[in-house]
């Protein structure tokens, strides 16, 4: 014969809410009890199993204990798990689970025997020391909180640490973990190793990003902190402020104002709470519902139905959610509890206890919502309703926990371990290591179909479901799943929200934001000042060509060569190629006026050929004259290359063509300049001269002066030619197809040739200006020169500060210019002679007048 005895702690813990899983809504009847002054109670009671059958009116009576509310769904699911191990047939066969109170208030203990006739004498032995010879083990089952598990645990220690096994139920207590401490302890909860990560996962999900923690002042508190903030980093999820309220009383009513000033001044919306239900920390949440902060607080289960005394108003902002281990509904349960004892039931407790179905729709509105069901249903009416009812985590663990035990015990007496001789020494209690060894190994699935294992380091992975709860006036209240949490699924997708809950729940997909900065929307990047939290951050606009098309980016991205942003720098358009085009009003302005000044050019050397015989045309050489036209027609039409869509021959044209005209003509004025000086020095009395005017040496000043030209013409294009260019700068969004000058010093040593030959022909020019012939050219000549060097001087400025297609304008402009300034300065007044005033140029006249 032998006797096992289970000793069960409760603790006072708040009464969890209901599953709401069904598109239908359920409301609790909540007694807003604050329990500051008592944070640890508990009840004890007796726990026996006899050789005989047990019918299942048997525990009707614990309906009679005298225990707290919070209290009462443990002993349910206790008894629960009692009636299914007894009516399996493959569980423990000829041994029944049996209850038994002693007289007055259950206040001593649960006891698990195997022989009926030891329960006729329970009453006579005080609880913890049992001395029948046929006791086997103390198995001690303690819970919730850590205070009672860490108290009953070492006041077993006193005792011999063989004689006893403790399970704890609720959540997992990281000092529970040590050996040394507590060597017999077996925790039913699973480390919470993926809280951390599932909170910000959700934080993500919601893009809340600055977050307040309150967390009790202990080892489960700090490691959760060291877990949270570990994923925080990783997200970029930052602290608003932490909380870490002490364990003892007097510390924390010392600074309760810096507690509540901490949050209240906290720019925040979300709040994490984690630790102990039953401790400072949940008086302190108690007092900040009360005064009115309006935050969302993210919890565990275990906070589920802890409330303050304040009836919030329909519109208020106030609502928790919570992340509940994830295991499988057992249906049967709520049929046994009201079958256990229907009229005391569900008249008298479960209507002020638990949750009730008012079998309203969930609308898209919760306020509509909750209006209806209000104004259609009286408390009368709400006790009347049937419950939707759910295991609390702590529940679970300990439906569970009986199971635990009986497996172990099982596997024991299939091994027929009882009958194996006892070590010397070990006294009667040695079976408790016998099934120490087997609990510490059982691993089993239970009858909803999840898995168990003792083992904490085999332990499956975590899943949560989430929910969302409400206060609101009367005590009512409301719990929807929202989205459920798995660590099997990759990073990144293991959390699943079910939107159209919220949306239904809500009216709206949209949670309240909770971030330290505005998001920088698309043009703008982030820009962190120094000490400040990664979170907080100003915006910056995108630099010049700059995009970024998401919000809240740190860099912006530059846009191709080929591409533009536009005004609002959250997207690159393809620029447009352009070109000084003829189709351009600018374009087909400077296209008319070189073909009007080339056409011009050629009826002046019309002109001049129609009267080549005249005194006028004869003057100054009359050939010279007729290569000035020509390379001044040149001229005109040279601007032509400039205009249209450049390819490699134009560019090289450009350049080439227009150093080699120009310098034809300048060189033509300077051999005039010179004939004038020549034409006056050979009618000089005993000058020399003569022969250098016969012989044509003027034409050979064009001759020499164009060759050197060319010869630096042909340096530039041997070594650094010019060649098409897509300027992507110069003008915004566009494409500007130029011609590259390709050595810039050839340009301008071509350029300076230029203006050398056009200083000296006018100072000789200046010089012969006053000499005293008929036909004297020398003024027009100084004019045409000063005016074409003001044009190429003016040019060098203007030609650098402009951008793009203006520069080839300057450079057109410049052409034309100087180009008119010769031809209108030196033909000009001599068209106007032949067309207008011939008597001026009649040799005969203009001896008349010299005679007289």
């Amino acid at each position: 014969m032998f006797t096992l005895i289970f000793l069960i702690f409760f603790l006072n813990i708040p009464l969890l809410v209901s599953r709401f899983t069904q598109p239908r809504c359920f409301w609790r009847m909540n007694e807003n009890k604050d329990k500051d002054e008592d944070l640890v109670t508990g009840s004890i009671f007796y726990l026996i199993t006899v050789q005989r059958p047990v019918e299942k009116d048997y525990f009707n009576h614990i309906l009679n204990i005298q225990t707290t509310t919070k209290n009462i769904q443990f002993v349910l699911a206790l008894v629960f798990a009692m009636d299914e191990v007894n009516r399996n047939p493959d569980l423990l066969p000829n041994s029944s689970f049996v209850f038994e109170c002693p007289e007055g208030s259950c206040v001593t203990g649960i006891k698990f025997y195997n022989h009926w006739k030891f329960s006729e004498t329970v009453h006579d032995f005080p609880p913890n020391y049992i001395c029948y010879d046929h006791t086997m083990c103390i198995v001690v089952l303690t819970g919730p909180n850590l205070a009672t598990s860490v108290m009953v645990g070492n006041m077993l220690n006193h005792f011999r640490p063989q004689e006893f096994l403790q399970i704890t139920y609720g959540p997992f207590y990281p000092t529970l973990s040590n050996r040394e401490q507590f060597p017999s302890l077996y925790q039913m909860a699973a480390q919470d190793t993926s809280l951390a990560l599932a909170m910000i996962s959700l934080m993500l999900y919601f893009n809340w990003n600055w977050i307040g923690l309150a967390i009790s002042d202990n080892d489960q508190g700090t490691q959760f902190l060291t877990h949270l903030r570990g994923e925080m980093e990783k997200n970029t999820v930052c602290f608003a402020f932490v909380s870490i309220i002490p364990v003892m009383m007097h510390l924390f009513s010392s600074r309760t104002e810096v507690y509540y000033n901490q949050i209240m001044t906290s720019s925040t919306k979300v709040v994490v709470i984690y630790g102990d239900p039953d401790s400072t920390l949940a008086v302190g949440f108690r007092m900040w519902e009360s005064l009115g902060l309006q935050r969302i607080w993210v919890t565990t289960s275990q906070w589920d139905g802890t409330t303050s005394k304040h009836d919030y108003s329909l519109n208020s902002f106030n609502w928790k959610i919570t992340f509940a281990y994830k295991h499988s509904e057992i249906s049967s349960f709520k049929t046994f509890i009201q079958t256990l004892n229907p009229l005391k039931y569900t008249d008298e407790f479960l209507a002020k206890r638990e949750w009730m179905n008012l079998n309203c729709k969930v609308s898209a509105s919760l306020f509509k919502t909750l209006k209806n069901c209000l104004s259609n249903a009286s408390l009368q009416l709400l006790k009347a309703q049937t419950f939707n009812m759910a295991f609390s985590d702590e529940s679970y663990d300990i439906y569970n926990a009986v199971y635990t035990v009986a497996h172990a015990f099982h596997e024991m007496l299939l091994q027929h371990v009882y009958n194996q001789p006892m070590d010397n020494g070990k006294g009667y209690y040695n079976h408790c290591f016998k099934l120490h060894s087997f609990l510490r190994k059982t691993r089993f699935t239970n009858p909803v179909g999840d898995r168990v294992i003792m083992n904490q380091k085999e332990k499956l992975q975590e899943e949560y479901d989430i929910f969302q709860i409400w206060n609101f006036p009367y005590g009512l209240g409301l719990k929807v799943k929202i989205g459920e949490f798995s660590s099997y699924f990759p990073y990144g997708q293991q959390l699943h929200i079910y939107e159209d809950m919220i949306e239904q729940a809500t009216g709206s997909r949209q949670m309240p934001p909770s971030v330290c900065s505005a998001d920088c929307g698309p043009g703008f990047r982030k820009f962190w000042q120094e000490g400040m939290a990664a979170c907080c951050f100003d915006c910056s606009p995108c630099p010049q060509n700059e995009i970024s098309n998401e919000t809240n980016v740190d860099k912006c991205v530059k846009c191709p060569e080929d591409q533009y942003a536009n005004r609002e720098q959250n997207q690159c358009f393809q620029k447009a190629v352009i070109f000084l085009n003829y189709k351009d009003t600018l374009g087909m302005v400077l296209t008319l006026m070189t073909l009007f000044f080339s056409a011009f050019t050629t009826v002046v050397l019309g002109i001049f050929v129609k009267h080549h015989d005249t005194p006028i045309v004869k003057a100054n050489n009359q050939n010279l004259s007729y290569i000035l036209l020509i390379s001044l027609i040149f001229c005109f039409l040279c601007p032509l290359l400039f205009i249209g869509h450049p390819n490699s021959a134009t560019c090289i044209l450009q350049q080439i063509t227009f150093g080699v005209i120009f310098t034809v003509a300048v060189s033509t004025v300077l051999a005039k300049t010179v004939t004038v000086l020549l034409a006056f020095k050979v009618t000089a009395p005993g000058t020399k001269m003569r022969y250098f005017l016969v012989s044509g040496v003027p034409n050979y000043i064009i001759a020499i002066c164009t060759l050197i030209q060319i010869i630096l013409c042909s340096i530039w294009l041997k070594f650094s030619p010019p060649f098409i260019e897509n300027d992507v700068h110069s003008e915004h969004g566009q494409i500007l197809i130029v011609c590259n000058k390709g050595s810039v010093t050839a340009f301008y040593c071509v350029l300076g040739y230029h203006g050398s030959l056009a200083l000296a022909s006018f100072i000789v020019a200046f010089l012969t200006r006053n000499l005293p012939d008929t036909f004297n050219e020398a003024k027009l000549l100084t004019f045409s020169m000063l005016l074409f060097c003001s044009v190429w001087i003016t040019f060098l400025p203007v030609y650098h500060s402009t951008k793009g297609k203006i520069m080839v304008v300057v450079e057109v402009l410049s052409i034309l210019a100087s180009s008119a300034g010769l031809l209108g300065c030196i033909f000009i007044p001599k068209c106007y002679i032949i067309l207008l005033k011939p008597e001026r140029n009649s040799l005969q006249k203009l001896r008349d007048k010299t005679s007289s």
